[in-house]
């Protein structure tokens, strides 16, 4: 029975640390905007150095946004700073703007 209560307390505390790491500011690059669908491609800059790459590309993540008005303030290619987190397993924007 501690095994098990053990077990699910660490996918518990999994879970909250991946969905804290959404919640911090990202910075990254537009790639791709669907307005028809609310969609937002982002490549992630990752930051600090990664190997001999330092602030080279990181993961394209696809956003819903979580109002479409946003998605009208960038175009593919900007740089952007922006928020997100994860609901059911899809990630939406909460902030997006435009360094």
């Amino acid at each position: 029975m501690g095994t098990t209560k053990f077990i699910f307390a660490s996918v518990a505390a999994i879970s909250t640390l991946a969905s804290a790491a959404f919640a911090d500011d990202m910075t990254g690059m537009v790639t791709r905007i669907d307005r028809l669908n609310s969609t937002i491609s982002i490549q992630q800059t990752q930051k600090g150095t990664v190997g001999a790459s330092a602030g080279g590309a990181g993961a394209l993540q696809e956003y819903k946004a979580k109002d479409a008005a946003m998605l009208d303030a960038v175009h593919a290619g900007d740089r952007v700073t922006y928020s997100a987190t994860d609901t059911n397993g899809t990630g939406t924007l909460t902030k997006l703007q435009k360094q």
